[in-house]
């Protein structure tokens, strides 16, 4: 994980610059960077106007297009109805809070699922081992081991 805030400059010809690498980057690359773990502010190259949510969310919307959608119709419905002044406020209480929440559980489902599942693993080497032991056939299996291993000794 990259440490510090990457600082993109914005031009008039919405390209975008990379104020550490000295060079244009696209919306993937700065989502890459963002994968990566990198914060990004981004800055209007004129006016120094902060457009970094701006950005970021042109950034989802392209992600979106390719899935053709982000939301479901009805929701962006209410969005449209009820105007930018509810979803900035909703966004602002509520979204990331539940968004981390939603994350942290999730993180800590995997992190069961996964003890579960090595847990089923050594359960079902003790059950093979159980069964073959307990098997009505394992008295005869034997006695047939014994008597072939006698055979062989005998050549």
């Amino acid at each position: 994980m990259s440490s510090g805030t990457l600082l993109l400059k914005k031009y008039a010809n919405r390209r975008l610059y990379d104020t550490e690498k000295s060079c244009y980057v696209t919306l993937n690359e700065v989502a890459e960077a963002i994968h990566s773990g990198r914060l990004v502010k981004i800055v209007d190259a004129n006016s120094d106007e902060d457009v970094t949510a701006f950005i970021l969310t042109q950034i989802v919307l392209e992600k979106a297009k390719t899935k053709n959608a982000l939301l479901p119709v009805p929701v962006l419905h209410m969005i449209i109805r009820y105007g930018d002044n509810i979803l900035a406020e909703f966004f602002e209480k509520y979204f990331q809070q539940t968004f981390q929440a939603f994350m942290s559980n999730r993180k800590a489902m995997d992190n069961n699922f996964q003890q579960w599942l090595e847990m089923g693993l050594n359960m079902t080497r003790v059950v093979q081992q159980n069964l073959t032991e307990m098997s009505p056939f394992h008295n005869i299996f034997d006695s047939f081991k014994k008597e072939k291993k006698k055979e062989e000794d005998k050549e």
